[in-house]
């Protein structure tokens, strides 16, 4: 079992299904991305530099997308939680998986993939 695996499998059942919904997301629109757990939570890496993270909560799911994707779509995630690079999704609510893969999706194209 890889490292992202063993961390999902950390979590409760319907948790694991968000995170896993999430990480397949990520490796379709970036099946060259490098998996690997950065700062304690499953990081996908591009040309040796953060793409985006995710990581699980008792009440939510934090996606990082460094600031540039998050400034990209700071209207579409205006209604939830965040911080510099952050967002939460709460777990009580559907998880916006299409915004995901499209903040995926711009962080692949994006020239500054870095913080």
């Amino acid at each position: 079992m890889d490292e992202i695996s063993k961390y999902i499998t950390n979590f409760p059942e319907d948790l694991q299904e968000k995170m896993q919904k999430i990480r397949k997301i990520i490796l379709d629109e970036v099946p060259e991305a490098v998996e690997k757990i950065g700062y304690g939570m499953p990081g996908y890496y591009l040309n040796g530099k953060p793409l985006v993270y995710f990581a699980g909560y008792k009440n939510h799911i934090g996606f990082y997308a460094m600031p540039s994707g998050h400034e990209e779509f700071k209207e579409e995630l205006s209604k939830f939680k965040q911080g510099k690079g952050s967002v939460q999704f709460p777990l009580k609510d559907e998880i916006p998986y299409d915004l995901i893969r499209k903040i995926v999706k711009f962080r692949k194209k994006s020239k500054d993939i870095t913080y």
